[in-house]
């Protein structure tokens, strides 16, 4: 590969570590191409990135900022998989894919800045999306106005019955 070529390599990979706060570091060994080609189809139609990169590129592409223990993982064969949204769906179609193919296997990465083991990654495809929660906290929020109408409605109600049997009973 040329050195001019390099160079633009390293600065996507620094544009990409800058915009996208999530990033999972993946052992993509076993994977074949018509799978990698799969991977990359569901991902982008998800609104995902899915790159295979060299290790000594993505490490100069890597910003001081970022956590050092993130440098340990770009060891073997690596692939970066970058989400800007909703970064639990992401870890959730890579483990699916994952289990689905037994290819990929997670070396680590960040989630919204902060550092994920390995071991850790299991924890992240099981949180509940950002959708969900939003949809609970609503829930909860609303959940005392709904309770507050029907103490209110109940002797209305009451009255209502009571009028209709009396003109049943008439």
């Amino acid at each position: 590969m040329k050195r001019e070529a390099k160079g633009n390599q390293v600065r996507e990979l620094e544009e990409n570590f800058e915009r996208q706060k999530t990033v999972y570091l993946l052992d993509y060994t076993k994977m074949t191409v018509s799978q990698a080609v799969e991977l990359r189809k569901l991902l982008r139609r998800n609104a995902y990135s899915f790159r295979v990169v060299k290790n000594r590129l993505a490490l100069r592409a890597l910003k001081d900022d970022l956590p050092e223990q993130l440098r340990n993982y770009f060891q073997k064969p690596t692939a970066v998989a970058f989400a800007s949204e909703e970064p639990v769906k992401l870890a959730r179609l890579l483990k699916d894919f994952s289990v689905q193919n037994k290819v990929l296997t997670f070396k680590g990465g960040l989630l919204d800045g902060q550092l994920v083991p390995p071991e850790r990654f299991e924890e992240v495809c099981r949180l509940v999306s950002r959708e969900e929660l939003l949809g609970k906290i609503a829930y909860f929020m609303a959940y005392p106005l709904t309770q507050l109408l029907r103490t209110w409605q109940a002797p209305l109600t009451n009255i209502g019955r009571l009028l209709s049997q009396l003109k049943d009973k008439k």
